[in-house]
């Protein structure tokens, strides 16, 4: 039997990278073959989902400070993720967070670099932000952008959020309260204002502009192309050919919700592996109770096999410890 394994990242307990391997130390008696390919949206684990990183700089945090942000660049494309730059985690998490001062500059500083590292292509990943500067900063950094003319920027999205919606949506999460949600939503109208003045585009209406607090919408006024990050990750990993040389995909989350089926790994997946007619597994550290789990779909959750303590800390022991329970559900196939 020939096993896929092609997980997302478990949220704030383990990578996509070290899920896919926890999983494929529990399969290892009930496979001839294990194919481990960690999967991403376009947020975190988006480099690591391209081959990791290669280079590192230090550019400008999402608070101001120096941080040192890996990326990649192979064959002259570049492969750069926000959060490396101007994430949240760098910035404390939320409730550390200037929702009105993080700034997405950092991520210019980056992007700047891979075009003056001979980059023809630009792949930017932009889930996991700090920032909701409409990409400002980011394009401050870039200046002048007339000097990306002929690159290929192409902004991997985890969201469809549109660009004036960006503060209401995301604005909580980064620690924004409803004060300061309406102040992020009058910047970015005026932003939306200065980018159709300046560049000649409207940017309010186009899907996945409000991507990492509207970063997405900036990196689109000056010719970026927007794009759904797992499609993008899948057609580099050559998925859905892996997906049909398999006899049975597992992939996974730390929770599975309905967001998991809007442009996320685990819907992704499935869509693949139904349209290929190969069973497929989701292992989850959660999942919502009131979900209604698509057909096709078989689900392991770890905090309903061992409980949520256990489950989320100290995740990849749960992983490791499913081999019977994957033994079962293959002798059963």
């Amino acid at each position: 039997m020939r096993i896929l394994i092609c997980p997302d990242k478990f949220r704030g307990t383990i990578s996509a990278a070290g899920a896919a391997g926890a999983i494929a130390e529990a399969l290892a008696a009930h496979a001839d073959e294990v194919v481990v390919k960690p999967l991403a949206d376009g947020g975190e684990g988006t480099l690591d989902a391209f081959g990791g990183s290669n280079r590192a700089s230090v550019v400008t945090g999402p608070l101001g400070d120096p941080v040192k942000a890996r990326w990649r660049i192979s064959d002259a494309i570049a492969v750069i993720e926000m959060a490396e730059a101007s994430g949240l985690t760098l910035a404390g998490g939320s409730a550390h967070n200037d929702p009105l001062a993080a700034t997405s500059y950092g991520t210019g500083e980056l992007i700047t670099e891979a075009r003056l590292a001979g980059a023809h292509r630009i792949i930017v990943a932009v889930g996991g932000s700090a920032s909701t500067d409409g990409g400002l900063g980011a394009l401050r950094a870039m200046e002048p952008v007339v000097r990306f003319a002929g690159i290929d920027v192409e902004v991997a999205c985890d969201v469809s959020t549109k660009f004036l919606d960006a503060p209401s949506v995301f604005g909580p999460q980064k620690g924004a309260s409803p004060a300061q949600i309406r102040m992020l939503e009058g910047r970015l109208s005026s932003l939306a204002d200065l980018y159709k003045a300046e560049y000649g585009r409207d940017v309010t209406q186009l899907p996945r502009s409000g991507a990492a607090g509207g970063l997405a919408g900036g990196l689109a006024a000056v010719g970026a192309r927007l794009t759904n990050g797992f499609d993008l990750v899948a057609e580099e990993n050559e998925l859905e050919e892996a997906v049909a040389n398999s006899d049975l995909v597992i992939t996974g989350e730390g929770r599975l919700d309905s967001e998991s089926f809007n442009g996320k790994v685990v819907g992704g997946v499935l869509s693949i592996s139904a349209r290929c007619g190969v069973p497929s597994v989701a292992v989850v550290g959660d999942q919502d109770p009131d979900l209604k789990v698509p057909a096709g779909l078989e689900v392991l959750s770890l905090v309903e096999i061992y409980g949520s303590d256990r489950a989320f800390e100290d995740t990849a022991r749960c992983l490791n410890a499913l081999e019977k329970v994957f033994g079962d559900y293959i002798g059963a196939l």
